[in-house]
């Protein structure tokens, strides 16, 4: 599987291509392997994850494709949803997909996305408001939605 590792101001983002799909995009601290072939779609995703991180890209236009069940595929489909800048909680997620006393597995679900900023799991919260749960670390999740308030010209209004 094609893979690249490219810098962020968040860490290293390690994103990979299945397919003629980007299946997987994580950012971690350091680099964990090499770069394999520089494909186009894989230099489309760095560019467009450059261009998230410049403030001028709300939205992802390269084919995405991550396996899971049907179930899965709903709750991400719905993470699609959440207007850039803007959040939810995983209570409101549950009530949008019709079904409220999933909230757990729908929580579950949204630590299993494999293509951490553009399937956006960073814009989902707490009831109460607070910063929960982020495959790569909290700190992340809260300088991800910063930088979308920012770059809406929210400011610091409080987000959590």
């Amino acid at each position: 599987m094609p893979t690249i590792y490219h810098p962020t101001p968040i860490g290293v983002a390690r994103i990979r291509e299945d397919g003629g799909y980007i299946s997987s995009i994580s950012v971690r601290d350091f680099a964990d392997g090499e770069d394999d072939d520089m494909t186009p779609l894989l230099l489309e995703a760095a560019k467009q994850l450059d261009e998230y991180f410049a403030g001028t890209r709300r939205e992802f236009t390269f084919p995405i494709k991550q396996p899971g069940s049907g179930f899965q595929q709903e709750v991400w489909d719905c993470l699609l949803k959440i207007p850039y800048g803007k959040t939810i909680s995983y209570l409101q997620q549950s009530k949008i997909m019709n079904n409220p006393l999933a909230i757990r597995a729908i929580a579950s679900t949204n630590g299993k996305n494999d293509l951490a900023i553009v399937v956006p799991c960073h814009r989902v919260i707490g009831s109460d408001g607070s910063l929960t749960g982020y495959a790569g670390g909290l700190w992340r999740k809260k300088w991800l939605l910063e930088h979308e308030a920012k770059v809406l010209g929210v400011g610091q209004t409080k987000l959590f």
